[in-house]
């Protein structure tokens, strides 16, 4: 993954200094920060893209190819997985078993571990890392589920109820003790 330097606009700057006849600060506007992989602002080529991948706004984006019949029911078909395996509680065969073994503060702990590994990954702009570390994070999230006696129906059933429903709207509908158990009174 290249590094990312910060790479100042000449033509904004240029503009202020004709407007004022002398060199002055421009604001940068509000969101995304402008930035260019390093090999480019170092003058080097762009690395080259297979054919079969394409880039939008600096970005590379690879076709999403997932097998036939593969879809969001994999997630459940995962929690039976993951179930079946604290039933046969075997920890010499199964990595589920011996996390599951080590009891909820371990499995909580991985699960805040691979949620920063993705972060990380998000924040790199690394596609591939991105979308291995969201399967990492996606299978200890239902470890921590299966830890905790919760199905993926009462995931799905709470995910229905709130569509439709501004997000502002459903958290400021919530029951205050929700929200000093989560240590904040902001609402984003």
């Amino acid at each position: 993954m290249a590094k990312l330097v910060k790479q100042k606009n000449p033509a904004k700057l240029a503009a202020a200094k004709k407007a004022n006849g002398k060199k002055q600060a421009v604001k940068k506007p509000a969101g995304k920060k402008r930035s260019v992989p390093l090999p480019a602002a170092l003058g080097l080529p762009p690395a080259p893209v297979p054919k079969r991948i394409k880039r939008v706004e600096g970005r590379v984006l690879t076709p999403i190819e997932a097998p036939a019949g593969i879809d969001a029911g994999i997630l459940d078909t995962l929690w039976t997985t993951v179930e079946s395996r604290r039933i046969a509680g075997d920890v010499t065969q199964s990595h589920s078993a011996r996390l599951l073994s080590r009891g909820t503060p371990k499995v909580a702990q991985k699960l805040g571990e691979e949620a920063v590994e993705c972060v990380i990954e998000a924040t790199l702009g690394n596609h591939r890392g991105t979308v291995l570390e969201s399967a990492d994070l996606l299978y200890h999230l239902i470890v921590l589920w299966v830890d905790a006696g919760i199905q993926p129906a009462e995931i799905w059933s709470e995910l229905a109820r709130r569509q439709g429903i501004s997000g502002i709207a459903e958290k400021a509908a919530r029951p205050a003790g929700l929200m000093r158990a989560a240590g904040t009174r902001k609402l984003p």
